[in-house]
């Protein structure tokens, strides 16, 4: 008896260790749930500093919730450098010569929608005095590699055409197909672009057709302001065909965010939501659409205002935020940039604009017309000596064309990865 006694009591003991050793290795460490409570804290204070309270809640079909926020409460004025800014509720100057569309169609099939422009018009509107901003949720926080990286371009993903060093973008791992000016001082750039939905390879990459409006060199100190349309499955959390805008003042390291996700850009428009689905695209071999983006500076303030469309402008750019845009851009670009994250050792196969090659032509290859730049004297003009760069044609490609009224014009893209491009 006493020895099954003492056999009873090992085995007891034994179990006991067992059941230490498997809560230890169950329960989390200090470190990591400190670690776990500090990032649900940065999460819940970003969400706060970037979702403010809405007079009225829009569902629109996509899933996305658009919220509409009063014009003063939105996330620009959290800086001290917007303390004392006096919104301009209209720009001093249009540019002369302004020409241009809304959203239309070309060679639109019984039935097709032409008024449309993002879907979640579809069930609702902001009232006057707010504008539309996408909620941001949990879960786009947690696709970004940090809360501080949210939003946000990676350094270095600038088109350089006449860079030295040809692998300078390629390492990056972005590629381009633009068409671009440098030999002059620019005060702003329009164009009328194609939209459409390219399709995308890997979540953490890309598909983006946009203007780049630059200053300054590639290095360090790089301003650019820019606008069109994207697909980011990494940013949006899906596949849907996107407005955009993004600035920067120092090349993409501290300064800039996509949309309002920062201070930067001050919206005054209370029909169209930055990052918010642009509603309908454009299909292959059928109905085209196209939206017309025209970026200036006020001659009187400085600031670089947007305008989507020929009756919408949007917000602009402080002067204040820029160094070398505070007075001109030194280049201007057009077209269009992928992420290429070769993640199987091969090239992505994200699409570039429709996602075939410009050979093929108006209803097939994706397009920008009617490109034009704004001078010294406030004038909308044709560009001179339009340039064309990318870095594997065989990948994606550009071609310039001129005449009629799509004045000049390009069309660019391609699949990426084929039997010429490995």
């Amino acid at each position: 008896m006493a020895m099954e006694m003492q056999s009873g009591g090992k085995m007891m003991g034994f179990l006991v260790i067992l059941l230490v050793l498997f809560i230890e290795m169950a329960a989390p460490t200090t470190a990591s749930r400190n670690s776990f409570s500090t990032q649900t804290l940065e999460v819940q204070n970003q969400l706060k500093l970037l979702n403010k309270p809405a007079v009225k809640s829009i569902k629109s079909p996509d899933g996305d919730i658009i919220d509409c926020i009063k014009l003063s409460h939105q996330p620009a004025f959290e800086h001290p450098m917007f303390k004392n800014h006096k919104i301009q509720m209209t720009p001093n100057f249009h540019p002369e010569g302004v020409f241009g569309e809304n959203k239309v169609a070309s060679k639109i099939k019984p039935g097709s929608s032409r008024n449309v422009t993002q879907m979640w018009h579809l069930n609702g509107r902001c009232p006057e005095g707010t504008i539309p901003i996408r909620r941001t949720r949990k879960d786009d926080l947690l696709r970004a590699s940090s809360i501080k990286a949210f939003g946000k371009k990676r350094h270095k993903t600038i088109p350089q055409p006449k860079s030295a060093d040809p692998d300078l973008i390629t390492q990056s791992g972005h590629q381009h197909a633009i068409a671009y000016v440098d030999e002059d001082k620019y005060y702003g750039a329009k164009a009328t672009i194609n939209v459409w939905d390219p399709k995308i390879q890997q979540p953490n990459e890309f598909s983006l057709s946009q203007i780049w409006i630059l200053g300054g060199s590639f290095g360090e100190d790089l301003n650019s302001i820019e606008a069109g349309w994207q697909v980011s499955p990494d940013l949006y959390g899906d596949n849907h065909t996107r407005l955009f805008t993004y600035w920067t003042s120092d090349a993409y390291q501290a300064t800039g965010c996509y949309n309002l996700l920062c201070s930067g850009f001050i919206q005054i428009n209370n029909e169209i939501a930055m990052g918010a689905s642009i509603y309908p695209v454009s299909s292959y071999h059928d109905s085209q659409y196209d939206i017309s983006l025209l970026v200036w500076k006020d001659p009187k303030e400085g600031n670089w205002w947007l305008q989507f469309g020929n009756s919408y402008v949007l917000g602009y750019w402080p002067a204040f935020l820029f160094s070398y845009l505070s007075d001109s851009a030194s280049m201007i670009e057009w077209g269009g940039e992928v992420v290429n994250s070769e993640s199987d050792g091969q090239h992505t196969s994200t699409q570039m604009g429709s996602g075939h090659f410009p050979k093929e032509g108006f209803g097939k290859s994706s397009y920008f017309k009617n490109i034009q730049i704004v001078d010294g004297s406030n004038n909308l003009r044709v560009p001179k000596d339009i340039a064309t760069f990318t870095e594997q044609s065989n990948c994606y490609d550009v071609q310039t064309g001129k005449g009629g009224n799509w004045g000049s014009y390009f069309y660019y893209g391609g699949p990426g990865r084929n039997a010429k491009c490995p």
